[in-house]
């Protein structure tokens, strides 16, 4: 290696990627911009890397690091210490750079001392490096206020000395895509997107990013480590609006569910919430009002509240039912600071998501949140002329703007102050948790239902 300080450090995490190494490392040693170092860190691969990553020994501007499966975010502390560039770039084994990535990531940085961390749009590419897509960030500069959209992970140049300064990665998350980094810049730091496709992200089934539910749970403890939990402690009033819905004779709401019914297995998650502090049933119901009351009646943090019926109608909003709850004296004496709408209809709920709904609100300083699932699905509207597709969704190219996400999960979380000035949850800038495929799980039809009961066999049964 040259002794000379290099403008940006590059450095390539690869865990048995032999298939694919060398032409992420190709692509970095083609830049444009040639002031760079590349870090080639093995993690312990048990394939045939060691091979390839020997034939780069000698060259003038790689070094190599042998080390036994440490993990992601040790990998990148090491990458920390021994960088000796200005800017600092991980780029996944998979990967693999356009030759201009570095000249025009770099320069953005270098234009403004205050910038701490650029990152770029990028093609998909499948398993053989065929293009199958692109995907399209907000122009940072025009349309981001609300920062709940993390940059990706991988190909994300930093400023290394804030990177130091703000104390590198947290180890004790051995499975994350750079959240905890994104966390950190933009509550510190200036960050900016580069709205041109500058790597390419290779998807072929044995990602990280393939564990969604691993990585969504640690997201929630990642957002945790920046908040003062204890000023949300019982900061929530959570309201669950009640129909007695009936599919082929049986109530949903008193559906027994293994020793609960899916009403007292919803109350229960909610109280396990740290956020919460009291939960109202409210239903037009006589029979669900009668079991609320010997269930719950004796617990102080259960309010069992009844509803006209005209409330309950499909074409009415859920802030009518949260008034309710609002007009209860129990309600008017808390020290509330948060309002929840928990949909019964989602029994995969659990406690650190409901909990997760109201750190989001706080860590990002919205007025509001909402559960939702990405949605990749076309969508058409018939014009009277025959169907045409919403935002163009055929089209190769993913652009964040037009990213479309569905509610699931069942819950809506607003600030007091949010909800008093509005008169509804879902207002002002609304943030978003993202749940997963089990926990987005809802019965709402016949064949919900018999999913649901087949589940349950199935869960009883292993």
């Amino acid at each position: 290696m040259s002794s000379m300080e290099p403008l940006v450090s590059v450095y390539i995490t690869n865990y048995n990627y032999e298939r694919f190494i060398r032409a992420s490392i190709e692509s970095v040693l083609a830049q444009s911009l040639q002031d760079f170092e590349l870090i080639i860190i093995d993690d312990g691969s048990k394939d045939g890397s060691r091979a390839i990553i020997e034939e780069y020994r000698e060259h003038e501007k790689v070094t190599i690091i042998y080390q036994q499966n440490k993990g992601l975010n040790i990998t990148n502390n090491v990458a920390m210490r021994v960088a000796k560039g200005k800017y600092l770039m991980r780029l996944d084994a998979d990967d693999y750079l356009v030759p201009e990535a570095l000249e025009k990531m770099t320069a953005l940085l270098e234009a403004d001392d205050n910038l701490g961390l650029v990152f770029p749009d990028y093609y998909y590419v499948d398993a053989d490096g065929n293009i199958t897509g692109e995907e399209r960030r907000h122009n940072f500069e025009k349309e981001v206020s609300l920062y709940d959209q993390p940059a990706h992970g991988a190909c994300t140049i930093i400023r290394l000395a804030f990177l130091k300064k703000i104390g590198g990665y947290n180890e004790s998350f051995t499975c994350q895509d750079g959240y905890d980094l994104w966390l950190k810049f933009i509550i510190h730091y200036s960050v900016m997107n580069i709205n041109e496709p500058l790597f390419y992200y290779r998807r072929h089934g044995s990602n990280l990013t393939t564990n969604e539910e691993r990585i969504l749970e640690t997201r929630r403890a990642i957002k945790e480590t920046f908040l003062d939990l204890s000023s949300i402690e019982k900061s929530t009033i959570a309201v669950v609006p009640v129909r007695n819905t009936k599919i082929k004779g049986q109530s949903i709401p008193l559906f027994q569910w293994g020793e609960e019914t899916l009403l007292s297995a919803k109350v229960n998650a909610l109280l396990e919430a740290r956020s919460v502090s009291q939960v109202y049933l409210i239903s037009e119901d006589l029979d669900i009002l009668r079991y609320a009351q010997e269930k719950f009646g004796s617990r102080p943090e259960v309010s069992v509240l009844e509803r006209e019926t005209r409330l309950a109608g499909p074409n009415q909003t859920l802030a009518a039912t949260v008034q309710i709850a609002t007009e209860h004296a129990a309600f008017q004496s808390s020290d509330y600071r948060f309002v929840m709408i928990a949909a019964l209809e989602y029994p995969f709920v659990t406690s650190a998501i409901y909990d997760d709904a109201v750190n989001t609100v706080e860590l990002f300083k919205s007025d509001s949140a909402l559960s939702v699932r990405p949605d990749n699905k076309a969508y058409y509207r018939h014009t009277g002329h025959g169907l045409q597709p919403i935002l163009d969704q055929e089209k190769f190219t993913r652009i964040e703007r037009e990213a479309l996400y569905r509610a699931a999960g069942g819950i809506m979380v607003a600030t007091r102050k949010s909800f008093q000035e509005h008169g509804k949850i879902n207002a002002g800038r609304m943030s978003h948790i993202i749940v997963d495929e089990t926990t987005a799980f809802g019965i709402h039809s016949d064949f919900d239902f018999s999913i649901f009961k087949a589940m349950e066999l199935n869960q009883i049964e292993s």
